[in-house]
């Protein structure tokens, strides 16, 4: 799977599909759109052999090794879970169970033991580390899954957590772009408002986004910033892409949040060409609904030079995983969580 030359997907597309195995009409469709890859849910994982041939047949029906994203982030957002893989504590609670030293170690031996198991059966690419800042107004949806409450830890653990992925072999999706922790509405749901002044975005929210823009992808926000554009979520806002790409500096592969979350209006087309004229390079469909995803590959069509070149670059840095002893990994793990916080 590691290979500077890998070829990239003439669709501007990420899609879910719809269940365990791959549908005839799925295959010819994903063929025929050629999207730069595909992302899976729990409703698509059955047991690891099944999942292996699930990620073998989406590369075949493409032709190449196209990425294979997941949410694997731990506690309430983990796809893969027991008895065939581990099993993790939400990333807030346990890192507040930790000393300061010891968190970003063990946020890295765990990004390291997930990208074995990822890679095991053909995933290599997961949507973390979650940069966001955590406030006590955080809604919940997010809060648990943040790493911390301070712009610096959260980019000292985000950092370890991409460095035990890509020494793993999965590339990290660092999220969400310019960052969620103000929300205080779940962008699932509904669309948050962020009034926060621009010198307080830039001290707290974009700080751990500018310590990782050299990260090789990253997912955007479904939120209004009104100190930078009252009108359009960041997704769909030339002006907050702008910020994206200048200010906090990340040029690597921009995707956006799933465009079936309610923070977005319009239809899947009118969400998708809105996504990408702002500056996004890859919308991001995941509910496998066949009909939308026609609708979203239609609107979204071939992905432009620019993002070419940027999927290119991300996936020069997904290389094959050097040798791990993953009971080792397991050993030092439990080692410095073992009594943390009693």
């Amino acid at each position: 799977m590691s290979s500077d030359a890998a070829p990239v997907g003439r669709g501007a597309a990420i899609f879910g599909l719809a269940g365990p195995d791959l549908a005839p009409q799925e295959r010819d469709f994903f063929r025929d759109c050629d999207p730069f890859g595909f992302i899976l849910f729990a409703r698509n994982v059955a047991d690891p052999d099944q999942l292996r041939r699930l990620t073998a047949d989406l590369r075949e029906a493409v032709g190449r090794e196209a990425p294979i994203l997941i949410d694997q982030e731990g506690g309430r957002v983990q796809r893969l879970r027991a008895p065939h893989w581990r099993e993790w504590q939400p990333p807030l609670d346990l890192i507040a169970r930790l000393e300061p030293d010891a968190a970003a170690r063990v946020m890295e031996l765990q990004a390291r033991i997930i990208a074995a198991e990822l890679r095991a059966v053909g995933i290599d690419a997961n949507c973390a580390p979650v940069a966001d800042v955590a406030r006590p107004e955080t809604h919940p949806f997010l809060k648990n899954r943040c790493y911390g409450t301070g712009p610096e830890a959260v980019a000292r653990i985000a950092r370890a957590v991409s460095d035990g992925y890509l020494a793993g072999g999965v590339l990290p999706v660092v999220k969400h772009l310019p960052g969620h922790g103000r929300a205080v509405t779940d962008s699932h749901l509904d669309l948050p408002t962020v009034r926060a002044s621009r010198q307080e975005l830039n001290e707290v929210d974009f700080w751990p986004f500018r310590a990782l823009a050299d990260l090789p992808m990253a997912m955007t926000a479904h939120i209004v910033f009104t100190a930078l554009d009252a009108q359009a979520p960041a997704t769909q806002s030339p002006e907050m892409i702008r910020v994206i790409r200048e200010e906090i500096g990340f040029h690597g592969l921009l995707m956006t949040d799933d465009l079936n979350m309610e923070a977005l209006s319009g239809s899947l087309a009118a969400r998708t060409v809105a996504s990408l004229a702002a500056g996004c390079d890859i919308a991001l469909h995941c509910k496998g609904d066949f009909a939308q995803m026609q609708e979203v590959a239609t609107a979204a069509g071939e992905m432009g030079e620019g993002a070419c070149a940027r999927a290119a670059h991300a996936l020069a840095q997904r290389r094959a995983p050097g040798a791990v002893d993953t009971g080792a990994l397991e050993a030092e793990f439990q080692a410095l969580t073992e009594g943390a916080g009693r």
